[in-house]
């Protein structure tokens, strides 16, 4: 992994099982929120143990488990937790979840909530989420306001919510106004009890969702210097072709170095309220992501039949515009850009994207970001590899400029 000066704070990386008391875990992270705080515990076979989770940390009487599963995993997946909450003594009941964007809806939340009720289910007893980020998100943030907060437990199944959507917190649902989907924009913070990233589940992953994962990892790169590992940026580019093989090490290694930046991010900035910086730069390349990923007729490859872009992907492209607006305003060193692009494309991740509307479209859907404060936007920007800033009201012609980069004619 590198010196240990470069590595993030609170991650233990295992050469043998039962090292660091994560059992076969083959790493762990601890996400410290004093008496919220969690581990993020990284391997395989890790299913199994989500019922020992859910009997540890809920209370005694607990005797009921929710799984909320998302729709395009494998049966024997489900089975396999579900097995693991019975052997713990828990009765278990279960709903699936349609894991795209319309289906992260207030609708899908509230048929949760009448699900959890229909079953009985009590104050202390467990809600588990088993699948990618979506599922992560509307199960948790059903959970969040069920009884006032029931215990919830992440298992996440992709690589994007391994790495990023399980970890700190942030549950929610989009919103339709006007007509077109905001991401987001209802939520609430409810802390999982903990974490468990299965590696076995990437088996099922398609490439292309592999991939879209990897984008949030450049993300996290691309700040971590800031928070504890200033050497991701070059592990990442010297093990591209690595990740793309799905070398387990090396996934192993990912998704701990990962994990452990965004927890050091959460630690010191739970609910997003550090004035420009903290927990707000997990955003990086996000406020141009948002804006395009819900636009239904663009893909990666301009092939319609691949629409509409994934998250990552939408990241991806977030990531130039990112980069191109701060180069534009000075903020950045020259060439930073074509060093970002360098690497999403060794990744198989877009760069450019065919059938972006007019400016204007995408300005309007930017200023619904959910960072607009008094009415003026924040951007998180780059300022050179491994670390970000929140620029406000950044110039519209900048942030055009941005646009530009990633627009393929």
């Amino acid at each position: 992994m590198g010196s240990r000066a470069d590595r993030p704070y609170a991650v233990h990386m295992n050469s043998k099982p039962g090292q660091s008391g994560t059992g076969d875990a083959a790493g762990s992270v601890r996400v410290d929120l004093a008496e919220r705080s969690y581990d993020v515990l990284v391997g395989p076979a890790l299913l199994s143990r989500v019922g020992g989770l859910a009997r540890s940390r809920c209370r005694a009487g607990a005797a009921r488990a929710f799984i909320v599963i998302d729709d395009n995993i494998p049966a024997a997946m489900v089975e396999r937790a579900a097995a693991a909450l019975e052997g713990a003594g828990f009765r278990t009941s279960r709903a699936a979840v349609r894991a795209s964007e319309s289906g992260k809806s207030l609708e899908t939340v509230q048929k949760l909530l009448v699900s959890f009720a229909a079953t009985r289910h009590e104050r202390w007893d467990p809600v588990i989420a088993l699948g990618g980020g979506i599922v992560g998100d509307v199960t948790g943030f059903a959970a969040g306001i069920y009884r006032r907060g029931v215990p919830f437990i992440q298992c996440p199944t992709t690589l994007l919510s391994m790495v990023d959507a399980s970890v700190g917190g942030k549950t929610g649902a989009n919103l339709e106004v006007d007509g077109a989907l905001k991401k987001n924009l209802v939520g609430v913070f409810h802390q999982p009890i903990g974490v468990l990233a299965d590696l076995d589940t990437l088996g099922s992953l398609p490439d292309r969702e592999l991939r879209a994962g990897l984008a949030e990892c450049v993300k996290h790169a691309m700040i971590s210097a800031d928070f504890g590992d200033p050497g991701l940026w070059r592990w990442t580019l010297d093990h591209a072709e690595a990740l793309l093989a799905r070398d387990p090490a090396r996934l192993t290694e990912l998704v701990v170095r990962n994990v452990g930046v965004k927890a050091r991010v959460v630690a010191g900035d739970e609910r997003e309220e550090t004035e420009g910086g903290g927990r707000a730069l997990l955003n990086l390349g996000h406020t141009f992501g948002h804006a395009i990923e819900p636009m239904a007729h663009l893909s990666p490859d301009g092939d319609p039949r691949h629409a509409p872009l994934l998250h990552g992907e939408a990241v991806a492209l977030g990531l130039v515009a990112a980069c191109a607006t701060a180069e534009s305003i000075g903020s950045s060193p020259p060439g930073l850009r074509g060093e970002v692009e360098s690497l999403l494309a060794r990744l198989g991740l877009p760069t450019r994207v065919a059938g972006l509307p007019a400016d204007e479209v995408t300005l309007t859907a930017i200023a619904h970001d959910k960072k607009v404060m008094s009415g003026r936007l924040r951007l998180v920007l780059p300022r050179g590899i491994g670390r970000a800033e929140v620029v406000a009201a950044p110039p519209e012609a900048a942030v055009r400029t941005g646009l530009s980069a990633i627009r393929r004619a």
